[in-house]
């Protein structure tokens, strides 16, 4: 695909550097732009640099958001005796959508993977257990994908909070063995997040 415009073609390259973003898209979004009033990219350009610049990660839960502590952190209406334990933000605002779950999150950001040479130490994981204490928490979901990295995620989490006076609970098998969450729709999603089932159960389940 050539262009005579040396311009057009750096709008393209950039577009189609996104992911799910082909050649002909990132055109058609590249002369769209053309047709928008100056102000309105102006805008829209720079949503993405303070999107890039200026997003904190959560001090409390290592969600994303605006300020040091997040919006559901800070929420008084939400249940504090509950953490629901993910994998991603992109999961969290999965589960958030089912508007089903009305507890906090906590974000692990990523999941245990020796081939990939990710172990507990490159998670959010250390600040877990005095999290709980501090809070008070009475349960803990754990709302992670359920594949070959999750299942050791999570065995390893039920391990490390098998101490604490807490119920440690998974979700339901609405979410089939490989599937990730953040590609399920809210219908099952929710449900299995209502249907939970304590993590021992699911274990023995399991094997």
């Amino acid at each position: 695909m050539k262009f005579s415009s040396q311009l057009i073609e750096q709008a393209v390259e950039s577009f189609n550097s996104l992911p799910g973003i082909g050649r002909k898209s990132a055109l058609r979004l590249a002369l769209h732009l053309l047709n928008k009033d100056p102000q309105w990219v102006q805008k829209f350009s720079d949503s993405f640099v303070n999107l890039r610049n200026k997003l904190k990660e959560c001090s409390v839960c290592h969600n994303l958001g605006d300020q040091e502590i997040c919006a559901i952190c800070q929420d008084p209406k939400r249940d504090r005796n509950v953490i629901c334990i993910v994998e991603s933000i992109r999961d969290l605002i999965a589960i958030e959508e089912t508007g089903l779950f009305h507890g906090k999150f906590h974000v692990l950001g990523g999941l245990i993977s020796p081939i990939d040479g990710i172990g507990p130490d490159d998670l959010h994981l250390d600040d877990l257990p005095n999290r709980i204490q501090e809070a008070q928490v009475k349960e803990v979901i754990m709302a992670i994908s359920p594949n070959i990295e999750g299942e050791t995620t999570m065995y390893y989490i039920s391990r490390k909070l098998g101490e604490l006076d807490i119920k440690i609970t998974t979700i339901a098998r609405g979410i089939s063995f490989g599937g990730d969450l953040e590609y399920a729709d809210e219908i099952t999603l929710g449900r299995s997040i209502v249907s939970r089932v304590p993590y021992h159960q699911y274990t023995e389940v399991s094997n």
